[in-house]
């Protein structure tokens, strides 16, 4: 298994990227949360439920969004065991003994 060290430069730009990623998706859910319920009021006045349909797709967005932030991420532990896994079955295939 290969070493991972990072340079202070390297760690430097990681945690930016992280960082900036996690504050993409707090603007994201503030805004779905404060549109959703401006929606909802306006449902609330009209008496239909038509509100559920975006907040339902928008929420699957979310929910996406969150998944690609928090795990599939550089740095993050499954995008860690992927890269080790796939630098393992290249190590293997070059040198089958």
């Amino acid at each position: 298994m290969k070493d991972t060290t990072y340079s202070d430069a390297d760690l430097n730009r990681l945690a930016r990227k992280r960082a900036s990623a996690k504050l993409g998706w707090y603007i994201h859910a503030l805004v779905y949360v404060a549109v959703n319920a401006l929606l909802a009021l306006l449902s609330a006045r009209s008496q239909h439920t038509w509100t559920v349909f975006p907040a339902l797709g928008w929420g699957l967005g979310l929910l996406i969004h969150g998944v690609v932030v928090w795990l599939a991420l550089p740095g993050s532990g499954l995008h860690q065991r992927l890269l080790e896994q796939e630098r393992q079955r290249l190590s293997q295939q070059r040198d089958p003994w």
